[in-house]
């Protein structure tokens, strides 16, 4: 694996420098330094996008954090460049929730000892995600693991920095649109929360339905016998509450399955819709 090309501490002056609002331009010797730095991180990089592949997803993103985003976080953020565990990454979009739990505990399987930043629970200014970081020979690599509409929710948030205003990504920007963006986020949090349910509901209706196949022969098993009349009332009565039961289920499953279907696509539409209006925005401003 390819490492870092200077000592720790070489790169943290660097990142100093970075830091540093200066008038003229960084000089030529520390641009040519970050990028080697940068392209550091290539071979753990495509070590991580080979292992996603071969769990049948399909990753995205840039093997290297760009020069500009690298400056903006220093200054946003008290950290040191060695210490930032973005520089790789990638992006995978599962199509929910459900799934998205159990890539991510594939992913914890494939990378031992990998870190795990859960921000779905306590969003980071409404974004939410599972962010995976795993260490290749020393050098981290950061995996998003995001749903269709967690995805789109963030699609919204990064067009409306770059159209609207850049701090918006970070809890600045106008108070209506960050209101907007959290009661987005919120819905789609809700939506998951009914997904989850549902998916439940419909592992506890499988197992009913198991059972209620294993009643069904049983019964037709016993009454092949000569029984008393009011023994096979009694089995069938059993037999017959069990499908009522079933029913019963059915019918919840199906109801809660139509719910999703309707909220999935008020969310999605709305997201889509805002997005589309902050494209006509942007190009209007060009």
């Amino acid at each position: 694996m390819c490492k870092m090309p200077v000592s720790k501490t070489q790169i943290d002056r660097l990142g100093d420098r970075l830091r540093e609002v200066r008038e003229d331009p960084h000089t030529e010797s520390d641009l040519r330094l970050l990028d080697d730095y940068r392209r550091s991180f290539g071979e753990a990089y495509e070590a991580v996008v080979r292992t996603i592949r071969q769990r049948g997803e399909f990753p995205t993103g840039r093997l290297a954090k760009s020069t500009v985003s690298i400056v903006e976080k220093l200054r946003r953020e008290s950290i040191r460049l060695s210490q930032m565990q973005d520089i790789a990454g990638c992006r995978v979009v599962v199509v929910n929730v459900v799934r998205q739990e159990q890539f991510v505990a594939s992913l914890k399987t494939d990378f031992p000892g990998a870190s795990l930043i859960d921000r779905r629970d306590n969003p980071s200014y409404g974004y939410r995600a599972v962010h995976i970081i795993a260490m290749i020979s020393g050098m981290p690599v950061e995996i998003q693991v995001r749903t269709s509409l967690q995805h789109l929710w963030a699609e919204l948030s990064e067009k409306s920095s770059d159209v609207l205003d850049p701090t918006i990504k970070y809890g600045g920007g106008p108070a209506e649109w960050r209101s907007y963006l959290t009661s987005s986020s919120k819905s789609v949090a809700a939506y998951e929360d009914l997904e989850k349910k549902s998916s439940i509901a419909v592992a506890a209706y499988e197992v009913m339905v198991a059972v209620h196949e294993d009643i069904k022969k049983a019964t037709a098993e016993l009454l092949e016998h000569q029984l008393p009349d009011h023994e096979v009332q009694e089995i069938r009565g059993k037999l017959e509450d069990s499908t009522r039961k079933m029913e019963r289920a059915e019918l919840e499953v199906q109801d809660m399955q139509d719910e999703m279907v309707r909220l999935w696509n008020v969310n999605a539409d709305r997201l889509k819709e805002t997005i589309s209006w902050l494209d006509k925005l942007k190009g209007q401003k060009q």
